[in-house]
């Protein structure tokens, strides 16, 4: 079962964080073409997240009175299905990051979270994303600046450095003294993108080097993977990324709600449902057959079980959501 610490609930400033006292939280992660609102109100209808993250919306750094899209405005919320929603924002430049989550803030949205882990914000024209971490020194100023124009909490989701593990010890007091509500840690390198093994003793050693809650992101794939995280590294709560998108019940089995280590039966079973029960959701989002295709075969990327390889396969192949069906029934 999960364990429960006794944190107070208000962070430093007064200000409420996103999940109860004393409480360890189990958050969905943000992930770029993939945690839309369709797959959000799946996970909140099935598992109930303790708190949820939007998809980074990205902060235009020219357009002045525009700074987030018309359609990343309207899902700024406090809240989804009575969950708090994380609104994620990816972008450079103090001036345009500040007025984005004024507007973020006007629009509805009470949680803000700086992306500052994206290994793909590297790209783009100024630095984005984890990027960020290229220019430490511009974050003296970004994070104070954004701490200062917040109302609500000021998050900050990261990689633990640019091209070196022990960056995250030297941003740790600018993240404290500019109180930072919490920091969400996925222990790789920007440039290791998503290979190799995500490194927990750099998670357990940031939790011993800082008062503010570390919430641990990056490779927990199974119920025994996140509680043995939980126990070695004091983490305040876990952020499911790949691994709850490969298995929506993973929240389940951690709460000890579920099976722990389902058979495979029982995962054709569960991965039927939820491909089905995606496709419905997909299908009133979007528009148009190959846009539901190509965001449900989006759904298969982190999908690894091997007693399942042939199934993908097959799902990937599928050229009409009528042969995508016909493959899921055959999962009995």
């Amino acid at each position: 079962m999960m364990h429960h610490h006794d944190d107070p609930p208000w962070t430093g400033t007064g200000r409420p964080l996103p999940w109860p006292s004393g409480h360890t939280p189990l958050m969905l992660a943000p992930m770029q073409g993939l945690t839309n609102r369709a797959l959000r109100s799946l996970f909140i209808d099935w598992v109930r997240p303790d708190v949820v993250f939007t998809e980074f919306m990205r902060v235009n750094p020219v357009a002045a009175t525009r700074r987030l899209s018309a359609g990343d405005l309207r899902e700024m919320a406090p809240d989804e299905g009575g969950v708090p929603l994380v609104v994620q924002l990816i972008g450079h430049g103090r001036d345009a990051l500040v007025s984005a989550a004024r507007a973020a803030e006007e629009a509805g949205a009470v949680h803000l979270n700086l992306n500052m882990g994206c290994p793909y914000g590297r790209m783009t024209s100024g630095l984005t994303g984890g990027g960020m971490l290229k220019r430490p020194e511009d974050l003296e100023e970004i994070i104070p600046a954004l701490r200062r124009a917040i109302a609500g909490t000021f998050s900050v989701k990261l990689r633990a450095g640019y091209d070196d593990l022990r960056q995250v010890f030297d941003l740790l007091p600018l993240f404290e003294a500019a109180e930072v509500d919490f920091l969400v840690l996925h222990p790789r390198t920007v440039v290791q993108e998503y290979d190799g093994r995500a490194d927990h003793g750099i998670t357990a050693e940031v939790v011993r080097s800082t008062r503010l809650p570390v919430i641990a992101n990056g490779d927990i794939r199974t119920a025994a993977d996140g509680l043995r995280l939980l126990t070695e590294s004091g983490a305040a709560g876990l952020m499911l990324g790949r691994g709850a998108i490969a298995d929506p019940l993973l929240f389940q089995r951690l709460r000890g709600q579920a099976a722990a280590d389902p058979d495979e039966l029982q995962r054709g079973m569960e991965l039927r449902h939820y491909l089905h029960d995606l496709r419905e959701r997909y299908s009133t989002l979007f528009c148009g057959e190959t846009q539901v295709l190509s965001k449900l075969k989006g759904a298969l990327a982190p999908m690894d079980d091997p007693a399942f390889e042939t199934t993908r396969t097959q799902l990937r192949k599928a050229k009409t959501i009528r042969a995508f069906t016909a493959v899921l029934d055959g999962l009995g």
